[in-house]
């Protein structure tokens, strides 16, 4: 699966994502982040959670199967080497010949791998920028994430949002840039 475009863009907003968790602060763990209910350690364990998942996914076991093994805190005492093994597991799992072919079993029923790794980089693309936000890193992204997640969360834009799981869009000029009209679609102020 080398060179796959889907595979770069996750790789990418793994990266992302990476940079800002080894950016937190002893101090910052707490600190509230965009998404109203979660802390800083409630991100990085709702993301470190979702690459957890992967390798059992990906190896086509069911969410029967895994129980509630990524349930609660998973990041323990040292959460920056948890999110580390986890995101690399994960990498290695989704890189494997064959593995985008595959389907996994999903709470939102079967899905093909593909499209899994296309939730997994668009929500990990908006989860960064709610990382800066929270920590006062660069919120910049770059712009093949912005446009990736853009082109993957549109048509989700409604169902997220009646899911409870993004606020009320916020209004933006047309003129507005590519981030600021991903931020505003998901509920979040740039």
């Amino acid at each position: 699966m080398s060179g796959s475009p889907l595979l770069e863009r996750h790789t990418e907003a793994i990266d992302v994502f990476s940079s800002r968790v080894h950016a937190i602060r002893d101090d910052q763990w707490d600190a509230p982040t965009p998404c109203s209910e979660w802390t800083v350690r409630d991100l990085v364990n709702h993301l470190t959670g979702e690459q957890l998942w992967v390798v059992p996914l990906v190896e086509g076991r069911t969410l029967e199967e895994v129980g509630d093994a990524y349930d609660g805190d998973v990041l323990g005492d040292d959460p920056v080497a948890t999110w580390d093994r986890a995101m690399t597991a994960a990498r290695r799992a989704l890189h494997e010949d064959g593995a985008l072919d595959r389907t996994v079993h999903t709470s939102m029923g079967p899905m093909g791998a593909s499209e899994y790794c296309s939730q997994l980089t668009a929500d990990t693309v908006i989860h960064s920028w709610d990382l800066s936000r929270a920590i006062g890193a660069d919120e910049r992204l770059p712009l093949s994430l912005v446009d990736f997640a853009l082109q993957e969360l549109t048509p989700m834009a409604d169902a997220l949002r009646s899911g409870n799981l993004w606020a009320a869009p916020v209004p933006v000029g047309d003129d507005a840039d590519a981030q600021t009209k991903l931020l505003a679609m998901s509920g979040r102020r740039a």
